[in-house]
């Protein structure tokens, strides 16, 4: 064993006591750590991070079902619009973690600084955009996605608001972003802890009128979570700009810099194409299977929820990973960013064939947890096993993707997910729901193939090594 390694086990002797610290602000190297020690002490606040960002939507639609089913609607219909929002964002948000990881790789942190004041600018910019858009025509922007007059009615203030407060869903996003490639994940938790404890405490206030607080219906929900978004972007702000560990915001850093700014908007434009094509693929094929029924539907549906529970951890490594391969690649350590890659690709392989096996051999009781409906737990069933044999290469494929974006080889995933989700996935799933006997369980048949391709070339991507060369 080597010192450092001796070191790192004195310090965290167990499990319990290393997951403690990655909670906490930490200042370890984790160019010079051992991998299994810094794999987990950038996952699991990562993982958490994660979840922390599903639960915001969750919280919101719990609280307006309470308003009837025009309320759902308007809430339903605002999140997808505002999904283009946030796949500008990730897209950014991939651009940001490469960059700033591989200057604190270098040990350059006054450029990791100044590339996350761009960052700032950027956000700023599109935030006001976006907000003008949003703000003027909220009701030509819910009836564009065919909502009735009555969910205009009911939803106009709401989308409104949560269009003017973009800026804080940006901010939240990139600055989270920059600090998970500074290695300071357990701050950009600790920032949606804060933004999700005020929306959750807020919400019921006021959409109800609980004490003081007066009684503003679906409106509620979008002020008390554009709020608890403000707040958390705040907590980052005074983070940033009054020390990190590693990230730490001037003045001067805001400067306006037009040459990282052209860099980090040309990079991100594979990044923003990298979330926009797997988020349509999706909305797709929920129109093929819409041919067969509600209840195939009902059951797609349903699976979509379970699985984001499963790849919830897995995307936490591959965020993870990323932060790792491009920090270690800044310090020229080439080798130990591919042991970070094989390392967690074996961990993320291991967990998710795991819960592959058990959704397979209980797809039946799964499904009857959620619907009594025999068609839906017959489609369900089908949906479930079909899409577990595909876990162990989902597993693969979003290690090694998120591993490339971490490397700032943002291009080659945007390829990658144009082949498997338009050329191969939509195709196939029209092709075999139609033209054969398998009808909407085709569609879940070529999520399985889809998932496979992606795997496969991403792995051949990984092993031609190109990525290594890539200069961010």
């Amino acid at each position: 064993m080597s010192k450092i390694a001796k070191d790192m086990h004195n310090k965290y002797p167990n499990w319990f006591s290393l997951i403690i610290r990655s909670l906490r602000k930490n200042d370890e190297d984790f160019t010079k750590i051992p991998i299994n020690y810094a794999l987990p002490m950038l996952a699991i606040p990562m993982m958490i991070e994660l979840s922390m960002e599903a639960i915001f939507a969750v919280v919101d639609i719990t609280f307006v079902s309470f308003l009837g089913t025009d309320a759902i609607a308007a809430v339903g219909i605002t999140e997808a619009l505002i999904t283009i929002l946030y796949a500008i964002a990730m897209g950014l948000g991939v651009t940001a973690t490469a960059m700033v990881s591989r200057r604190i790789g270098e040990n350059n942190r006054n450029e990791a600084a100044e590339v996350t004041g761009q960052i700032i600018w950027i956000s700023g910019i599109i935030s006001i955009i976006v907000g003008y858009l949003g703000y003027y025509y909220a009701a030509d922007l819910l009836r564009m996605l065919g909502a009735s007059d009555a969910v205009v009615r009911v939803g106009e203030n709401y989308t409104t608001i949560l269009f003017s407060g973009s800026a804080s869903i940006m901010y939240l996003f990139l600055l989270n972003a920059a600090l998970r490639g500074a290695g300071d994940a357990s701050v950009a938790f600790k920032s949606l802890a804060i933004s999700n404890i005020i929306n959750i405490v807020l919400d019921p206030c006021l959409i109800f009128g609980l004490g003081i607080f007066p009684e503003l219906g679906v409106t509620g929900a979008a002020i008390a979570t554009t709020i608890g978004r403000t707040v958390g972007v705040m907590y980052l702000a005074y983070v940033l700009f009054n020390g990190s560990n590693r990230l730490q915001i001037k003045i001067q850093n805001l400067n306006i810099r037009i040459n990282i700014i052209k860099r980090i908007i040309l990079i991100s434009l594979y990044g923003i194409s990298q979330f926009l094509l797997s988020t349509s693929s999706w909305l797709l094929l929920i129109k093929i299977i819409a041919i067969f029924g509600t209840a195939p539907v009902a059951a797609y549906t349903i699976t979509l929820r379970l699985m984001e529970f499963v790849w919830l951890p897995v995307w936490g490594l591959g965020n993870a990973a990323a932060t790792l391969v491009g920090q270690n690649l800044g310090a020229n350590k080439i080798e130990r960013a591919i042991k970070s890659i094989r390392i967690t690709t074996k961990y993320s392989v291991f967990f998710m064939s795991f819960f592959g096996i058990l959704q397979f051999i209980f797809a039946n009781q799964i499904m009857s947890w959620f619907s009594a409906n025999n068609e839906v737990i017959y489609y369900g069933v089908n949906c479930l096993r079909i899409i577990a044999c595909g876990y162990p290469a989902l597993a693969i494929g979003m290690i090694i993707v998120q591993s490339l974006n971490g490397a700032g080889d943002i291009k080659s995933p945007a390829i990658i997910n144009f082949l498997s989700y338009w050329v191969i996935q939509i195709p196939l799933a029209y092709i075999l729901s139609i033209n054969t006997k398998l009808m909407a369980s085709g569609v879940f048949v070529s999520i399985f193939v889809a998932e496979t391709a992606l795997a496969i070339m991403a792995y051949i991507v990984f092993r031609r090594s190109k990525w290594q060369e890539i200069k961010i």
